[in-house]
């Protein structure tokens, strides 16, 4: 972590003197700039807007009503919805019970996203334990019946049915097949008796920056359907479409052009615009409600998925990208906002139409970068270029 630190550094420092070299871009000089760029057969001609977030105005815009997949991008309305919906501070807590009736075990959920199959995992991530659960129930139906596995009655509430399946092969290779009996949270409540074990999660902020930071994809379907059934829609994608729209409406953003699939992007058959994932992050930078949201976000060179990028590719543009990655065969996106000089740009590239496969991907990433590396400069005085090439 501190090699990285050093490494950021020594880039950020190089970017400082690259500036005066290579002067900030003016902002009439953006279109001619990035219309060249953006001609680039590597990127199959992409959709983009820049806004400059001061003034709300569109300096730049390609494609920009045109539907296109928007991958992982997906994730920022995902995020945007669990902060508008949900209680950030709350956790969610699971607990196992034995039963009142014989040879019976209650589970009461709340719908924790923060599962873990993997019981190291879960302990290195303060993440809820389905081998302890499963662990914890075997052992208790064995301690009450004689060591017998037999004819046991598992009653349980407010699991995501992931969850569920993942607990039932837990318990398959073990010998133990009980009768899963879906109950409400009340009825939970009352079948339960001696309560084994619980276990809480992090908070919904917690939740909600790991799993924009790392692009986690359970994650982030898990909170677009907590949020849907806190503002009263279906606990399913139907649900989670209908809170993605409503929310827009709210922010004053015209849906027209959105087609919500999932909440992490990871279907192909999920479409937004450029211009709507635009507008929707600058309404989300100028309200402090959705100040995680940026925070969340991954940084060039730095941090998340952002990580490993810009470093070689635009070096200059190193810390100064806050944004959202997304990838599918086919398709790389990238949204969120750049740093420029004493503004700051709204940015949303959508390139879904680039052959598929690693290699078409890595030159449209590296395409993007240097797009950004070009519109990046640190907040620090700087000559204004007037287009002419440095001698």
């Amino acid at each position: 972590m501190r090699f990285r630190f050093v490494i950021f550094s020594l880039i950020l420092a190089t970017s400082f003197s690259l500036t005066s070299a290579q002067a900030v871009l003016a902002p009439d000089l953006i279109t001619q700039t990035l219309d060249n760029l953006l001609l680039s057969p590597v990127l199959s001609n992409p959709a983009m807007v820049l806004i400059d977030e001061s003034t709300g105005e569109v300096v730049y815009e390609k494609n920009a009503t045109a539907q296109r997949k928007p991958a992982s991008v997906m994730k920022i309305l995902s995020g945007a919805s669990a902060l508008a919906y949900l209680d950030p501070t709350n956790s969610f807590n699971t607990r196992v019970s034995s039963g009142n009736e014989p040879r019976s075990l209650v589970i009461q959920g709340s719908f924790d996203p923060w599962f873990s199959a993997d019981n190291d995992v879960a302990i290195k991530m303060h993440r809820t334990s389905l081998p302890r659960i499963g662990y914890a129930t075997l052992q208790t139906i064995k301690s009450g019946n004689s060591g017998s596995l037999k004819n046991a009655t598992i009653y349980y509430s407010d699991l995501f049915s992931s969850d569920i399946s993942n607990l039932k092969a837990f318990w398959a290779k073990r010998g133990f097949r009980p009768t899963m009996k879906p109950v409400t949270s009340q009825v939970a409540e009352t079948k339960a008796a001696t309560m084994i074990l619980e276990s809480s999660s992090p908070t919904v902020l917690e939740i909600l920056n790991f799993a924009i930071l790392n692009s986690d994809n359970v994650l982030a379907e898990r909170l677009a359907r907590l949020a849907s059934k806190a503002s009263g829609n279906a606990f399913n994608d139907s649900g989670v479409a209908k809170t993605f729209a409503a929310l827009l409406k709210k922010l004053n953003i015209d849906s027209t052009g959105l087609v919500v699939v999932d909440g992490s992007g990871l279907s192909k058959e999920n479409k937004v615009t450029a211009l709507l994932v635009g507008q929707l992050l600058l309404s989300l930078r100028k309200d402090e409600k959705y100040a995680a949201l940026y925070n969340a976000l991954p940084v060039s060179g730095v941090s998340g998925t952002l990580k490993d990028r810009f470093i070689t590719t635009a070096p200059t543009a190193v810390g100064l990208v806050h944004a959202k990655t997304g990838t599918l065969n086919g398709t790389v996106t990238l949204a969120g906002y750049v740093q420029s000089s004493d503004r700051e740009y709204v940015f949303v590239t959508l390139a879904d139409e680039i052959p598929k496969g690693t290699r078409a991907s890595d030159k449209a990433r590296a395409a993007i970068d240097k797009l950004l590396g070009r519109i990046a400069a640190p907040n620090i005085p700087a000559e204004i270029s007037d287009g002419s090439t440095p001698n």
